[in-house]
C-alpha cells in the first residue's frame, strides 16, 4: 500500500512539471547579458544651480538642454534650481543643497575664501578660458569714454558680479570717486541680459557687462548691433567656473566632472554645448582667477 502511494505522489510531481515546462522559457546560466538600467521611483534628483548671469528665463532656456544631458548622463534626474543673485546661489553651494553649480567669477572667489566650494571645470570658448567686462552705451549716444558717463544713468549686474559691478566700481574709484556720486544714478538688473536690454532701451546710458554673454546676445539677436556700441574692454579674466560643494564626495565629484570633461567627444553633448555657445568644458587651475582676486582688492571689494 505504501509503494502504491509513492509511486502515485511521483507520477503527480511529473506532470506538473511538465504542465508548467510549457510556460516557462529556458534559461542558459552559461550566457551573461548586461541588466536593464533601472532607476529607483525614490532615487534622488540632483539639483544644479545657475547663478543669474541671464534672466531667469534666458537661463533656463540655455540650460534645460544641459540639465537633460546630465540627467541622462548620471541616469539621475537633474532638477535646474535658480536665485535671483549670485549671493543666494553662493549660500545653496555653502549648504549643500546643491550638488553643481555655474556661478561667477568674483562669486568663485568668495566661496573658495570660505572653503565652501571647489574648482570642477570650465568653459572653453575660442580657445580660451576668459572673458571680459565690456562697457555698452546706446548706438545714438555721443559717449566715447567712461569719463563721458559722469552724470549719467549706469546699470550694474549683481552686486557680486566681477564684470558688471566690480570692474566699473574699479576705474571710477581709479578716479578718486564712489560709483554713486560719480553717476547721477545707478541700478542692479540682476542678469547682464537685462542690463543690455537696458542700454538698448536708453533706460540706462551705460552698463558694464560678460563679454560672453553680450556676444550671445549679439548672435541671436543681430538687430542690437543697431542699438549698441562697446566703449571699453577690460583684461581678461578666468571664465565663471563650474563649482561642487567642498564636502561632495570625491567619486559624486570625478564623475560630474568626467562627464563635463567628456561632453565634446558625444554627439548629444557636442549640440547641447553648440546651443551653449561652448566649445567644451576643460580643467581649469584656481592661479587662472589670481588677477579677478587683485581686481577685488584693488576695489576694496575683497570678501
Amino acid at each position: 500500500m505504501q509503494r502504491w502511494w509513492c509511486g502515485l505522489l511521483i507520477l503527480f510531481l511529473i506532470s506538473c512539471q511538465d504542465a508548467r515546462a510549457a510556460d516557462v522559457p529556458y534559461v542558459n546560466l552559461s550566457e551573461r547579458t548586461t541588466l536593464p538600467i533601472t532607476i529607483a521611483a525614490d532615487h534622488p534628483s540632483l539639483p544644479m544651480a545657475v547663478a543669474a548671469i541671464l534672466s531667469p528665463q534666458g537661463t533656463a532656456e540655455s540650460y534645460r538642454e544641459l540639465a537633460e544631458y546630465l540627467g541622462s548622463a548620471l541616469e539621475r534626474s537633474v532638477e535646474l534650481v535658480q536665485r535671483r543673485t549670485y549671493a543666494e546661489v553662493n549660500t545653496l553651494v555653502a549648504e549643500q543643497r546643491v550638488e553643481l553649480a555655474f556661478v561667477c567669477t568674483s562669486a568663485y572667489l568668495d566661496g573658495s575664501a570660505d572653503q565652501e566650494m571647489e574648482l570642477l571645470a570650465a568653459p572653453e570658448i575660442d580657445g580660451q578660458s576668459v572673458y571680459y567686462s565690456q562697457i555698452i552705451v546706446p548706438a545714438n549716444s555721443t559717449i566715447e569714454t567712461l569719463s563721458d558717463l559722469r552724470g549719467k544713468i549706469f546699470a550694474f549686474t549683481d552686486p557680486m558680479s566681477l564684470t558688471g559691478r566690480v570692474y566699473p566700481t574699479a576705474l571710477v574709484r581709479q578716479m578718486n570717486q564712489e560709483p554713486e556720486q560719480f553717476f547721477s544714478n545707478v541700478f542692479f538688473t540682476y542678469s547682464h541680459d537685462r542690463a543690455i536690454d537696458a542700454v538698448a532701451a536708453n533706460v540706462a546710458e551705460g552698463a558694464a557687462v560678460d563679454s560672453v554673454v553680450l556676444r550671445y546676445a549679439l548672435d541671436r539677436d543681430p538687430s542690437l548691433l543697431d542699438k549698441i556700441r562697446i566703449i571699453h574692454t577690460s583684461p581678461p579674466f578666468g571664465m565663471p567656473p563650474v563649482v561642487v560643494p567642498a564636502k561632495l564626495p570625491a567619486r559624486e565629484k570625478m564623475r560630474l566632472q568626467q562627464i563635463l570633461l567628456e561632453m565634446s567627444t558625444n554627439i548629444q553633448g557636442r549640440q547641447v554645448l553648440d546651443h551653449l555657445g561652448i566649445d567644451r568644458f576643460v580643467l581649469i587651475d584656481d592661479t587662472a582667477y589670481d588677477s579677478a582676486r587683485a581686481l577685488v582688492a584693488e576695489a576694496g571689494e575683497m570678501p
